[in-house]
């Protein structure tokens, strides 16, 4: 700690006093606490907390004290419960204050705020990094620089931060859907017909597809892609973290496969290297599918969806085991009692235990194409079996991922709120 002198400091919240050392606030699990060890003023220290007394060296914070005695336990013991007989978005507006998320929360009180989010339509911003309004009067050097690429940051990260990034996020939208009617529109018959001719006539279409109007559309799209990106690269905070983002990733494929098919086309002139290369260009011009995920910047449901794949990854996981645990004794079963037993009334369609999981996958799934199905009957028992225990095993993890999409939802629709309430005040201004 730069600021106050003794070996110790006192926290005061609410009139219950805690006293830590100084060494324990650097690495303090609270982060509004451990911003008191890089205080080098008392203005500094003024806008972590609301008093301070020089003499004792003890820190003010006019918050509710029981609540911080349960974040406290938090600290200690790594587990949080909400206060009994205290309003739960109250107790999640103290956590907010010292630095906690939701997802710090025991599984069971999780739910609680859930339910208790759902019903009402109440938002609690996060504070600023800055304190209140008494850090906005002093900027250090270059903050006005800093502020500009925050602005910019959140413009493109952002769609509801301001009017300019709802009007970015409208133009992306439009070129992410006028990029895929050419895709679509590509597979139609008619545009197909140049892919029949010659050899020699299809080089010099390849050559001249660029000039097309499709063609054209396609590289504006691609080149607002490819703009946006780039940008966005520049005015992230943490490139490395940028470069590992899931969504940023999708951009990169789907931008990536049009440079290559371009030069592909540019270096392929023989023959022979054209017919090894027409298959590969048309996977890589199959793979702008992927613009459509880029849709997930701008809409709650998509990004709600792979928020929770990745929080509930385990319980993925799990799912996917079941399923091949039983594949394997099912697929084995009905390949022994249709197959393997030669009663005379051999099932070639599940000649082999690979051949068999085909109709395991289907059935637990309660797809049941019918392209195969048992004959006999003990074959026909066990796919009854195999239907039942499919839908059992489906369902047991099925509670802990709807629960986790509830929690995911309700956190991206009360961020989405908060810009949405800052983009408000820019109209009002």
């Amino acid at each position: 700690m730069n600021f106050g002198r003794g070996p110790s400091v006192v926290l005061n919240v609410g009139g219950t006093r805690y006293s830590f050392s100084r060494e324990v606030l650097k690495d303090f699990p609270l982060r509004r606490v451990s911003r008191l060890h890089g205080c080098l003023s008392e203005q500094d220290v003024l806008e972590v907390c609301d008093d301070y007394d020089r003499e004792r060296n003890e820190y003010f914070f006019d918050r509710h004290s029981e609540a911080f005695g349960f974040i406290m336990l938090y600290v200690r013991h790594g587990h949080l419960r909400f206060v009994p007989h205290m309003c739960e978005l109250s107790f999640y507006n103290e956590m907010i204050y010292w630095g906690l998320e939701g997802s710090h929360l025991d599984y069971c009180c999780q739910r609680r705020l859930d339910d208790r989010m759902s019903e009402t339509c109440t938002y609690y911003a996060a504070e600023e990094p800055n304190g209140g309004p008494e850090g906005k009067g002093r900027r250090p050097a270059g903050a006005e620089g800093k502020k500009w690429l925050e602005r910019m940051r959140r413009t493109f990260e952002e769609p509801t931060s301001s009017v300019a990034a709802q009007v970015l996020a409208t133009v992306s939208i439009l070129f992410v859907i006028v990029s895929m009617v050419v895709l679509c529109a590509s597979t139609l018959p008619e545009w197909r017909a140049p892919e029949n001719r010659s050899v020699e006539e299809q080089s010099r279409y390849t050559a001249e597809s660029v000039r097309e109007p499709s063609g054209i559309i396609e590289a504006i799209c691609i080149g607002w892609f490819t703009a946006e990106c780039i940008v966005r690269f520049i005015v992230s905070k943490n490139k490395c973290e940028f470069v590992r983002r899931p969504l940023n990733i999708i951009d990169l494929l789907a931008i990536t496969p049009y440079y290559i098919s371009v030069l592909m086309t540019v270096f392929t002139g023989e023959n022979s290297q054209l017919q090894r290369a027409g298959v590969t260009l048309r996977v890589l011009r199959m793979m702008r599918i992927f613009w459509v995920i880029k849709l997930a910047r701008h809409f709650i449901g998509l990004q709600t969806l792979g928020l929770t794949l990745k929080r509930c990854y385990r319980e993925m996981v799990m799912l996917l085991v079941f399923i091949c645990v039983a594949m394997a004794i099912f697929s084995a079963l009905s390949q022994l009692l249709e197959n393997g037993l030669d009663l005379g009334t051999k099932n070639k369609d599940y000649a082999s235990i690979p051949a068999a999981c085909w109709w395991v996958i289907i059935s637990m799934t309660t797809v049941g194409y019918g392209d195969m199905c048992p004959i006999t009957v003990p074959g026909r028992i066990l796919g009854g079996i195999c239907v039942v225990s499919g839908i059992v095993l489906l369902a047991l993890p099925i509670t802990f991922i709807y629960h986790s999409f509830v929690q995911c939802y309700h956190e991206l629709k009360f961020r989405s709120a908060r810009y949405s309430r800052s983009l408000s005040a820019e109209f009002l201004n």
